[in-house]
């Protein structure tokens, strides 16, 4: 019997049911496809950049930081090369003991290095800073898949506290916080580099994906100071500041020729290789701080008096009884004198005779005189935060104001205003302008006062280091010196203080054919000793003798040229 072959149903669906599922299918393909062409091109670099998170890494190539040199050369502000250690939380798979191996090199608590590396989303985490490249090789010796080491620098003072104020110092990321590394930062600080690569899961790079763009180094920066001279004002001037228990000091040592500042010293002061508890300690106050000079002004009032053609270096003044009545003001001498000569009320430090001289000139005209000096107007020596003082307009002034401006009160200065100054007594009556970089040529400076008028002031000042002066200590065994004293009240709140004060003394030598400038402020000495003849005189001395034997300065006088005043002899006092 035959089998009968049953065939299958077939089963045919309606034409419309083939359409509509045609057309979903080819929706579904159109979907797929317009989603892909988003993808590629409006959504690229998105998907680009995530994918690159995967696996390339961008490795920053610091620039080398400029050095900052003397003016010779020697190294200031230098750096140095060290290792930061970083992580990719994400990647870093480490065991309990590898953990505790790593805190324990780089010092930290294991709890703290697992706060870092713990649930933390971010790609990019540093662990520990600029430490040394031997320890940061034993870090990567441990072998934490997603931990990696930088290459980064390390800034470095070699002379440290002493160059603290003009150096500065620079925050972690060697950007510049304070004086020159903060002024100088764009020239200092070059460009970093990068390169683009590949890195396995152990941190090893496979392949660079782009070409290195070369960091571009720093340049360095040579400044017109001179260590050893640096260095010795920075010891005369704390030993002052010690001595006479004073609140703080400047000292400002110029080249009288070029106007370059050789040295500059302040206290207090701070160690810029470890800059903390800085309060009150990081002002270079030689340069943002001012203070009424007091009769350091002496002689610009005299040489404006000279130069007016109204009086001569022997034109007699009567200051007796020591006193002078304007309105009711009194202005007083320390020590009363009565006939003076011009060079004398300069020698004495007459209140009374520079006043006499100020009230016979016109307000406009000695006004001109101090404007041209410079007061009032910053040196433009291009240091962060520098103050212009303070000198009003002649309009403004009345009897009594200007005349005990004549003898420095009633305008204020910086101690480089007050040390620039003085280079027109030093160069013929030409002021120089001043510079903390090294120059390659004298400048020209503006010419202030004729050459005669500068001489004699010149011969006036060399007479106050003489016995009969305020400071015979400013003397200076085979130099002769010239120079001014100042001792000023300072101001309070409510007026001048009573029992605080400033000493000063400005000087040049040697006299004959002056090389250096010296300029020495000691704020608030509390000894019970406060004049500047006394406080600043003897550091202007040793600085200033230290200093021309280093410059192998030729003598103009013999070795026995100082006078001793006898111990009887009764001190020239100044207070203004």
């Amino acid at each position: 019997m035959r089998s009968r072959v049953i065939q299958p149903p077939v089963i045919k669906l309606p034409a419309w049911r083939r359409r509509v599922l045609l057309i979903v299918v080819m929706a579904g393909f159109a979907a797929l496809l317009g989603r892909s062409i988003y993808l590629q091109s409006m959504h690229k670099g998105f998907l680009q950049k995530e994918g690159d998170a995967r696996y390339s890494r961008s490795m920053k190539l610091p620039a080398h930081r400029g050095m900052i040199t003397d003016r010779f050369g020697e190294p200031l502000a230098i750096s140095t090369p060290v290792e930061s250690i970083w992580a990719s939380p994400p990647d870093v798979q480490a065991t309990p003991q590898q953990i505790s191996k790593m805190a324990t090199l780089l010092k930290m608590k294991p709890a703290e290095l697992n706060k870092k590396l713990a649930n933390n989303p971010r790609e990019f985490v540093y662990i520990k800073r600029r430490i040394p490249p031997e320890l940061a090789k034993q870090v990567m010796q441990i072998g934490v898949p997603g931990v990696f080491m930088q290459r980064e620098y390390r800034r470095y003072y070699p002379a440290g506290e002493v160059m603290a104020h003009l150096v500065g110092f620079t925050g972690i990321d060697e950007n510049g916080q304070e004086g020159f590394e903060l002024r100088y930062q764009d020239w200092l600080s070059g460009k970093s580099g990068s390169r683009r690569v590949i890195k396995d899961r152990q941190g090893h790079i496979v392949e660079d994906l782009e070409a290195v763009k070369v960091p571009q180094d720093g340049h360095d920066l040579v400044l017109s100071i001179d260590r050893k001279i640096q260095y010795l004002a920075y010891r005369e001037l704390a030993h002052a500041v010690e001595q006479f228990k004073a609140k703080a000091g400047a000292a400002i040592v110029l080249d009288a020729r070029t106007g370059e500042v050789l040295a500059m010293a302040n206290l207090p002061t701070y160690n810029p290789n470890n800059p903390v508890n800085m309060a009150g300690r990081s002002r270079n106050r030689a340069i943002v701080d001012t203070f009424e000079p007091g009769s350091t002004l002496k002689p610009f009032t005299a040489a404006a008096a000279l130069e007016s053609g109204h009086f001569t270096p022997d034109t007699h003044i009567q200051t007796a009884p020591g006193i002078l009545r304007i309105g009711p003001a009194t202005i007083h001498d320390a020590h009363p004198q009565g006939m003076l000569t011009v060079a004398q009320v300069i020698q004495k430090s007459s209140n009374v005779g520079s006043a006499k001289m100020a009230l016979t000139l016109e307000p406009q005209y000695l006004w001109g005189i101090y404007n041209h000096m410079g007061f009032g107007s910053p040196t433009h020596i291009g240091f962060p935060g520098e103050a212009s003082g303070r000198l009003r307009n002649y309009k403004n002034w009345r009897p009594i104001e200007q005349a005990t401006m004549s003898f420095g009160h009633g305008i204020s200065l910086t101690l480089l205003q007050l040390a620039r100054a003085y280079t027109v007594f030093a160069n013929d009556g030409e002021l120089k302008p001043v510079s903390l970089l090294k120059l390659k040529e004298a400048p020209v400076g503006q010419q202030v006062f004729s050459a005669k008028t500068a001489l004699a002031v010149r011969d006036m000042l060399e007479l106050v280091v003489q016995p009969g002066g305020t400071a015979p200590r400013a003397q200076i065994a085979g130099y002769r010196v010239a120079g001014k004293t100042g001792t000023a009240h300072k101001l309070g709140p409510g007026g001048y203080l009573a029992d605080k004060y400033v000493s000063s003394f400005v000087g040049l030598a040697p006299a004959s054919n002056p090389r250096l400038i010296i300029a020495v402020m000691v704020d608030e000495p509390s000894s019970g000793q406060y004049y500047g003849g006394t406080v600043a005189a003897p550091v202007f001395s040793a600085i200033m003798a230290g200093a021309l034997r280093m410059l192998a300065v030729p003598q103009d006088a013999p070795n026995d040229n100082i006078v001793i005043p006898p111990e009887d002899a009764p001190e020239i006092k100044e207070v203004v």
